[in-house]
């Protein structure tokens, strides 16, 4: 990721008032992310700024597909976040997104799927292009954690550290 990359990436972060002022933590028993052989393993993310869920709700029922593609957009970003944290503050580590997966609490009319998943699919592929594509599947579920409307979980290819990583 280029510098012109990283401070569209925190751009994007305050446009959606997501803050990285301290440590993305999990609570005990799992980690936010793992790295295994350069592949960085990310905890699924909810739409979580300044500790409260942003976009909570059943998508089709008290949720627009806009409002979820909004959540989707900041559980993106989070995740980014994550990764941008393990990798020392670098994102240029990130060799390429594997995978991502976008959990969607719906109601049991609503098909548009995809097109909330859309909006992550954006950013990364803005993020990191012309590398910016990406496998994706996902998912409607009937719940997810507090009642958020959108969770991402990711898998990373990172590359090896190099001298004066910047920091966020």
């Amino acid at each position: 990721m280029s510098t012109a990359s990283d401070a569209l990436f925190k751009k994007l972060a305050n446009d959606l008032g997501v803050e990285f002022s301290e440590e993305i933590r999990a609570v005990p028993h799992y980690e936010v992310s793992v790295e295994h052989d350069g592949i960085l393993y990310v905890s699924g993310q909810i739409p979580r700024i300044r500790g409260a869920v942003a976009v909570a709700g059943r998508v089709g029922a008290e949720i627009s597909r806009e409002e979820a593609r909004h959540a989707a957009r900041i559980c993106v970003v989070k995740a980014l976040a994550v990764v941008r944290q393990a990798a020392g503050g670098d994102l240029s580590r990130v060799k390429r997104i594997l995978r991502m997966t976008v959990y969607v609490q719906s109601a049991p009319n609503f098909t548009e799927h995809s097109e909330v998943a859309d909006a992550a699919s954006d950013i990364l592929y803005t993020l990191f292009q012309p590398g910016g594509g990406h496998t994706r599947t996902t998912v409607g579920v009937a719940q997810l954690p507090k009642n958020a409307a959108v969770e991402i979980d990711m898998i990373v290819a990172l590359g090896d550290r190099e001298a004066g990583s910047s920091t966020f």
